[in-house]
């Protein structure tokens, strides 16, 4: 008999970062499951998305790039806005999609955000200083000094267009109304010391309209950024779930 193909876990970033925040985690998935990490467009190296900055405009980029990579079976990883692209895409129930996997989400409701740190926010834009003492906030655990040179290099690089955006449109985006469409698996993984989305966010805007029996897993001593801060934890609750999945949807056939 031919070997099964490998479920993929298919990563969407969070805001002004890119696809190469996963690459510790894919290392500890390999060889049991494949990863694709693409940038976002307007952030990493990926050009402004044809449709524009809109989450259903980037959830469209997403389709494509599963349908260019024919993928058969695949979890969507959403982590902080690649959470809420995720949902949306989700929500339309597209054929191999097996389960979804949020990392510090942007919740389905307008992420909560106060003027003020929104106009701090476009502010920060391109700004060395703004960028490293955003490193600084959204962070728990120390880093490496290359992880950070990444993570300050992907915000600098991204694009002012997507940057603007998000700040502006995307995270004020409500898609309550599509959750009920949302019928695969979830899990949400968070840290106990963000200061971005706290694990309350994600229990009062997020949980409730996910299925009956997601979990919402704590990531002891961690931040928001978890593919960076706790990439051994977030690889074994990204394993243990996708066992789930394969169960699921060998009962589902």
């Amino acid at each position: 008999m031919p070997k099964a193909t490998p479920l993929t876990f298919l990563y969407l970033h969070y805001w002004a970062g890119s696809g190469r925040a996963f690459q510790a985690v894919a290392e500890r998935l390999a060889p049991d499951y494949a990863v694709l990490a693409p940038d976002l467009g307007g952030f990493g190296d990926a050009p402004a998305p044809a449709g524009g900055y809109t989450v259903d405009a980037y959830a469209d980029e997403v389709a494509a790039f599963v349908a260019a990579h024919q993928l058969t079976d695949y979890v969507l990883v959403g982590h902080s806005m690649g959470g809420k692209i995720a949902l949306a895409l989700a929500a339309r129930q597209p054929a191999g999609l097996r389960g979804v996997a949020l990392l510090s989400p942007s919740p389905p409701t307008p992420e909560p955000m106060t003027d003020a740190d929104r106009k701090a926010s476009l502010h920060a834009w391109g700004q060395r200083v703004e960028a490293e003492n955003t490193l600084q906030h959204i962070t728990a655990r120390p880093l490496a000094p290359a992880l950070r040179q990444h993570i300050l290099a992907d915000n600098l690089r991204s694009s002012k267009a997507a940057w603007d955006a998000w700040l502006l449109h995307g995270s004020r985006e409500n898609l309550v109304a599509r959750m009920c469409e949302v019928r695969v698996p979830c899990t949400i993984l968070a840290g106990d010391q963000d200061a971005v989305m706290s694990p309350s966010v994600h229990g009062l805007e997020t949980l409730p309209l996910l299925p009956e029996g997601t979990p919402l897993e704590i990531i002891a001593a961690a931040g928001h950024l978890l593919p960076y801060e706790a990439p051994d934890e977030v690889a074994t609750l990204l394993r243990a779930f996708g066992e789930k999945v394969r169960q699921w949807a060998s009962a589902a056939h």
